[in-house]
């Protein structure tokens, strides 16, 4: 027993002055020596300007500048395009202008040490967007069958293409050198997308509409012109309004044109649209009637309706395009008597600005009538009254489609609609088995109105809608409502939405599309 005890202190006194000896041997490691700079860490490449980028990364201890290459490809063959050297730190992030459009870019990055050799590469991809170096289209410049396009004189560039049409105009040593070229061949009152091309790569893209063909259409110039023309149509004629002020009240009165032909009437130039005041139109007689790119003016005392329906039966199209329609007593469509039948084949309201309207009745009211088709798109619609955005009743009498009446509201904004909880934005009351209700990629903002709370009111497709400062859009406990749970609830970042400026910043809503597509 006595012999284990010994045995075992002899162990542990040799264990311990192993310990001993090994502590006396060991050296504190204080500095991690390395042959080469840390690699960079964390590089992200984020498109600024279109044609620029922004890079950042992590910093890395024992660097003392960085390198940066950028290749156009993705997989850093050949020779870079660009070489920046001698980065400091302090300069991220950091960002490189000026490359070029429309350019698919590998990019690395590597640190760069003092005593040590330079890093391992850090890499990332990104692709430019096309440049924009043409200016706005002038109206003087645009014709029924022609436009002439700008650009900074001396900057290179191929072709320019046109669509629709495919048209392609191939640019000159002289174009380039003034900065200037003329397309032939288009077609009047189309919307047309124009590129200028640097082979593949995009340097500029703008829209512009061309003028009325003058020749296909009577030209008016005064109020007095317009007046005549409109009551004494024959039908089929499209009227071309000169830019102006037509002043159509009288004594602060309003005057309503009565429209019982099918009309047309346009801008002759798109960009410049003649203002019509104190005017509205009643439709009568089954007549199909086109408004194209003017500005309509309540006036003095204004009508409650930009434009009204009188007397039954079947009417033609409707179409309001590219206008601005303001300052009217409740909205821009009227068919409010309760016991006459009008079917409008198909209402198309595109492309419009509408502000300023009273509490005298709904913005697009049907009190027995309908379209078979209604398609409200790509407006903005701001500051109405305490009434409903649009309300259908049903009437006993009435044929529905048997198709249903379709309805149709996608890429709008609308801001400041009613002014209550007992507004709706559809209060339509038609039978549910004869309409179909489509509301998407809408901003709805400074609301408290109900997206509907009827039980007739059929609403197929919620998708992609934005509501901001709204309380009864996305959930509600309001009676009834009807609401988009799939709705967003971001703000739009408008520049200066009390002036009518509803320009976007919210880079979200912006590449997904949401909302009148003239603010993106």
């Amino acid at each position: 027993m006595n012999k284990k005890y010994i045995y075992i202190s002899a162990f542990i006194l040799m264990g311990l002055t192993g310990l001993s000896s090994c502590k006396d041997n060991m050296e504190e490691i204080t500095t991690l020596q390395v042959d080469r700079a840390f690699s960079p860490t964390g590089l992200t490449a984020a498109v600024v300007n279109k044609i620029g980028v922004t890079l950042t990364w992590k910093a890395v201890n024992n660097a003392t500048s960085y390198t940066i290459e950028f290749f156009e490809n993705t997989d850093f063959s050949g020779t870079p395009v660009k070489t920046i050297s001698d980065i400091t730190f302090k300069q991220t992030p950091y960002t490189v202008p000026a490359l070029g459009g429309d350019t698919q870019y590998a990019v690395r990055v590597k640190a760069v040490g003092e005593g040590v050799a330079d890093s391992k590469w850090v890499t990332a991809l990104f692709k430019t967007d096309g440049e924009q170096i043409f200016n706005p289209v002038l109206p003087a410049n645009i014709t029924s069958k022609s436009v002439i396009l700008t650009w900074p004189a001396g900057e290179v560039a191929t072709s320019i293409v046109l669509t629709p049409g495919n048209i392609t105009h191939a640019v000159t040593p002289a174009e380039i050198a003034a900065g200037k070229a003329t397309v032939d061949g288009l077609i009047a009152e189309t919307n047309y997308t124009a590129k200028l091309m640097n082979g593949t790569k995009t340097r500029g893209t703008v829209t512009f509409l061309s003028a009325v063909d003058i020749g296909n259409a009577i030209l008016i110039n005064n109020a007095a012109e317009f007046k005549n023309a409109v009551t004494n149509a024959a039908g089929g004629e499209t009227f071309a309004l000169a830019a102006g002020n037509y002043v159509l009240e009288t004594g602060g009165t309003p005057t309503t044109l009565v429209v019982n032909k099918s009309i047309s009437i346009v801008a002759v130039k798109a960009a410049d649209r003649p203002v019509l005041t104190g005017v509205s139109f009643n439709v009568q007689n089954g007549a199909s009637f086109k408004i194209k790119n003017l500005i309509l003016e309540g006036g003095t005392t204004p009508a409650n309706y930009a434009v009204v329906y009188t007397g039954g039966g079947n009417y033609g199209d409707l179409e309001i395009e590219g206008s601005i329609v303001r300052n009217y007593g409740a909205g821009v469509l009227g068919l409010t008597s309760t016991s006459v039948i009008s079917t409008i084949s198909s209402v198309l309201i595109n492309n419009n600005i509408f502000n300023t309207f009273a509490a005298n009745g709904e913005f697009i009211d049907f009190r027995a009538s309908f379209p078979n088709k209604l398609t409200f798109t790509n407006n903005t619609l701001s500051g109405t009254g305490d009434r409903e955005f649009m309300r259908m009743d049903a009437n006993s009498g009435a044929s529905y489609p048997a198709g249903k009446v379709q309805i149709n509201v996608s890429n709008n904004t609308l801001y400041a609609l009613g002014g209550s909880v007992i507004r709706r934005l559809f209060y339509v009351r038609i039978p549910a088995a004869s309409h179909e209700i489509t509301f998407t990629k809408n901003i709805v903002t400074n609301t408290a109105i109900l997206l509907a709370n009827q039980a007739a009111t059929n609403l197929v497709t919620l998708s992609g809608n934005n509501y901001f400062t709204t309380t009864n859009l996305i959930s509600s406990t309001a009676t009834g409502a009807k609401v988009d749970a799939s709705g967003t609830a971001l703000d739009p970042g408008f520049t200066a939405a009390a002036t009518g400026n509803f320009k976007l910043s919210n880079q979200t809503l912006i590449s997904n599309g949401i909302g009148d597509p003239r603010w993106k």
